[in-house]
């Protein structure tokens, strides 16, 4: 689900080349872009290895600058201590309005907390299995998933959307869908897709219609099929589907 676009916004866009993937790079920035500017673009590991050679080109394209961290010791990762570092650096700096940090990594969780504690917006991505803790210690969570392609298909998502079926039985996300629709309800039961969509947000920050396989939050309760979709001069309305309207 998209956020609010804030153009003005700068933010500081930090990646752990560890734990993220080439192939995802031009679906984070397109994302980042509706959130804000990326003035600052940076990816952290050590680049003397050979496993993280396929980052070259892919940095160069979109100006990403690399930090090299050497592993001084076997099994630690200095990597993350470097992007901590700068993190903690750039916000005392004071130049970022909010910080993208790129990684499935629940040592950044702490970092996340600080962030935002000065008054910062975190936006976290990574694979889905991070760890629930990182992914709560951001303002917004999305799923990386959601930006890979397939290699025999580069028009094709790797997420395939979820049956009917397997929508009804995802009870989180059909009580989800029935809280907003009476938290931001009229009389009648009616709710704009809009205002449900912030009321979403602010309760799951990890939802986006993109993980059941749906481009839209209206393509998503549709497909759930227990709802009542209407549209009227440009605008989606929501309500459960046994509800009546009041005469």
């Amino acid at each position: 689900m998209a956020a609010p676009h804030e153009s003005n916004s700068s933010l500081a866009v930090l990646i752990d080349a560890d734990n993220a993937n080439p192939s995802i790079i031009e679906g984070l920035l397109a994302e980042i872009a509706k959130l804000g500017v990326a003035s600052v673009k940076r990816i952290y590991g050590d680049w003397t290895t050979p496993n993280l050679g396929q980052w070259k080109q892919v940095l160069l394209e979109h100006s990403i600058q690399p930090i090299q961290q050497f592993r001084y010791t076997t099994g630690k990762n200095a990597t993350d201590s470097a992007m901590i570092i700068d993190a903690m650096d750039l916000l005392y700096a004071g130049h970022a309005s909010g910080f993208c940090l790129v990684s499935s990594d629940s040592d950044f969780t702490k970092l996340a907390t600080r962030i935002r504690e000065s008054g910062r917006r975190v936006f976290g991505f990574g694979e889905m299995k991070t760890p629930k803790p990182f992914v709560s210690a951001c303002d917004r969570f999305i799923y990386t998933e959601v930006f890979a392609k397939k290699q025999e298909d580069q028009q094709e998502s790797t997420i395939k959307p979820r049956t009917t079926k397997e929508l009804r039985g995802d009870t989180t996300l059909t009580n989800l869908i029935r809280s907003s629709i009476d938290a931001c309800s009229d009389e009648a039961g009616w709710s704009q897709l809009g205002p449900m969509g912030s009321f979403i947000s602010k309760t799951a920050n990890d939802f986006d219609p993109r993980n059941y396989g749906f481009s839209k939050l209206s393509e998503l309760v549709t497909a759930i099929g227990l709802f009542e979709v209407e549209r009227k001069e440009n605008r989606v309305y929501v309500r459960n589907a046994k509800r009546k309207s009041i005469v």
